[in-house]
C-alpha cells in the first residue's frame, strides 16, 4: 500500500472520527461514507476499518475535548452501571462507545439484555413509569443480518439504547458491525471495576 494511499486513508478515518465526535453519528459505517464523499473519495475506495476509526476518535476526543470528556463519560457510566443494576435479572451487557471510552455529547448508552419474554420486559418498564420507545434493529448473524427487539429508554442525561437477544445466545459474542471485529461487552461487575467502585482491576472484557 503506498504512502500516499495510507495518507488518505488516515485523513478519511479523522474526519469520520470528528463527524461522529460532533454531529453525533455513532455507525462508523455511515460517518466513514460520509466522511470519504466529503473529501471526494471513489466508490470501492479501501476505507479505514472501524478500529482506525475508533483509534481516531479517541485522539480526537482527547485534543478537543480533554476537559470536558471525562467527566462526561463517567456520568454516562454511571447511568449505565444504575441501569444495568435496575435491569439485573435480565443480564445486562455494557457495550459500544460507552464502554470503549469514544462516547462524546450526543452518544448513547447501549445495552445487550437476554429474554425470551420481550412482553415481560415491556411490562416491567411499564410498570415503574420509565419512559421507553420500541422498535427494532438489525444484527449480523451467522453470515447474514436478522432483527430483534430494540427499546430505547429516555432517561434525564442520556438515552439508552437496548438490544434483546434470545437467552440461549448469553454466552455468544456479537460481532460489530462492518469489520467482523468481536464487539466488546461488559458485564455488571465488570462495570463496576471500570468505575472503581468495586474490584480494584477490570477483568478482561469478553
Amino acid at each position: 500500500m503506498s504512502s500516499r494511499h495510507n495518507q488518505l486513508r488516515e485523513r478519511v478515518a479523522q474526519l469520520a472520527a470528528q463527524l461522529m465526535a460532533e454531529h453525533g453519528i455513532q455507525d462508523f459505517g455511515l460517518a466513514k461514507r460520509k466522511a470519504a464523499r466529503q473529501m471526494g473519495v471513489e466508490d470501492g475506495y479501501n476505507l479505514p476499518g472501524n478500529q482506525e476509526i475508533e483509534l481516531a476518535l479517541k485522539s480526537y476526543q482527547a485534543l478537543y475535548h480533554g476537559d470536558s470528556h471525562p467527566a462526561r463519560l463517567r456520568l454516562l457510566r454511571e447511568i449505565a452501571l444504575d441501569t444495568m443494576r435496575m435491569l439485573t435479572d435480565y443480564h445486562p451487557y455494557l457495550t459500544g462507545s460507552v464502554l470503549n471510552g469514544t462516547a462524546g455529547p450526543h452518544s448513547d448508552i447501549n445495552l445487550q439484555l437476554f429474554t425470551d419474554n420481550e412482553k415481560e420486559f415491556e411490562l416491567y418498564l411499564m410498570q415503574r413509569n420509565i419512559p421507553f420507545k420500541q422498535g427494532q434493529r438489525q444484527v449480523h448473524r451467522q453470515g447474514g443480518v436478522k432483527n430483534i427487539p430494540s427499546f430505547t429508554l429516555n432517561l434525564d442525561s442520556a438515552d439508552v439504547e437496548i438490544a434483546i437477544y434470545p437467552e440461549d445466545e448469553l454466552r455468544s459474542v456479537p460481532r460489530g458491525q462492518g469489520d467482523g471485529r468481536t464487539l466488546k461487552r461488559a458485564k455488571l461487575a465488570q462495570v463496576q471495576a471500570l468505575l472503581g467502585d468495586a474490584r480494584p482491576a477490570l477483568p478482561a472484557i469478553e
